[in-house]
């Protein structure tokens, strides 16, 4: 069980880099339910790597859009404690496709490439609890052009940051994840707009069965909690709000040497004001070092 634990907070490090999308836009520079299961506990040391195809459908008023993506992320975790914890670094890139459409006035299609973000953890484990903090930066480096309604970069710097907590009974196999964090978003100056601060939290409740599945619920709330501003910002402070919740599963199966790890989450969103809503699902495969 313990091996499994592991293999979750390596892939959690990674999910630390998810994609961004922007609140100029009526979306968050972070992307929400990117920490689910085990996000405080500490993994083993080593690379990890993972894969995640990730599909959106959301929509407000008579805007709608739809994103298929395909991103990894890698991590290293360093195997001397740091602070008494355990200090991961991660790296993330992402391409795939994407469509907006304004009914009746404009649709929008094509393919590209994410911004880079890289990011950095702390992670402590005290029993059955365990902590984390930590930080991402979003690198304007991704496709993106101003008049362009489909858009993966963002056009701009941002720096997340936060904390978070899980208590984990590896005897009984029950976990309980929440991450909280906020988000500052530098003035993009191609449109002279710049978004206001976002905050967000993500959380999982979940049971492992055996030494190889995992079932349980994920979620997630995000609020925007001061208003954009700038040139663009016609329509007053524009705050964004939303919820989401929903199931997700798990497997674990060997790899050589390695650990393998296949997990399906799956987020309905509801309460949405000032953004688009929908649903969204995340399939995701991971590689990491096995444990002792």
């Amino acid at each position: 069980m313990h091996v499994l634990a592991a293999l979750l907070a390596s892939i959690t490090a990674t999910f630390l880099t998810a994609p961004a999308r922007a609140d100029e836009g009526g979306a968050n520079l972070y992307l929400a339910g990117s920490f689910a299961s085990m996000a405080a506990v500490p993994g083993m040391p080593g690379w990890s790597t993972s894969l995640t195809y990730y599909h959106s459908t959301a929509r407000v008023q008579n805007v709608s859009e739809r994103a298929d993506l395909a991103y990894a992320g890698i991590t290293y975790s360093l195997p001397t404690p740091v602070l008494d914890g355990q200090l991961s670094l991660s790296l993330f890139g992402a391409f795939g496709g994407m469509a907006v459409a304004i009914t009746d006035v404009r649709n929008d299609s094509r393919v590209g490439i994410m911004d880079l973000t890289p990011a950095a953890s702390m992670r402590w484990s005290a029993g059955n609890h365990n902590y984390l903090v930590y930080t991402l930066t979003n690198v304007p480096s991704g496709t993106y052009n101003s008049s362009r309604l489909a858009n993966f970069g963002i056009g701009h710097w941002g720096q997340d940051a936060g904390f978070g907590y899980t208590y984990y009974d590896k005897d009984l196999g029950y976990e309980l994840s929440a991450v909280a964090g906020m988000t500052y978003n530098f003035e993009n100056t191609k449109t002279q707009y710049q978004n206001g601060i976002d905050a967000h939290i993500d959380f999982s409740a979940s049971k492992f069965i055996g030494d190889q599945y995992q079932i349980g619920l994920v979620g997630y709330v995000y609020q925007q909690v001061t208003g954009d501003r700038g040139r663009g910002a016609t329509f007053g402070p524009f705050k964004g709000r939303v919820f989401a919740a929903g199931p997700q599963a798990g497997y674990l199966f060997p790899v050589g040497d390695a650990q393998g790890y296949l997990n399906l989450k799956f987020y309905r969103e509801f309460e949405a004001e000032n953004r688009p809503a929908g649903w969204n699902l995340w399939l995701t495969i991971a590689i990491s070092p096995r444990g002792a």
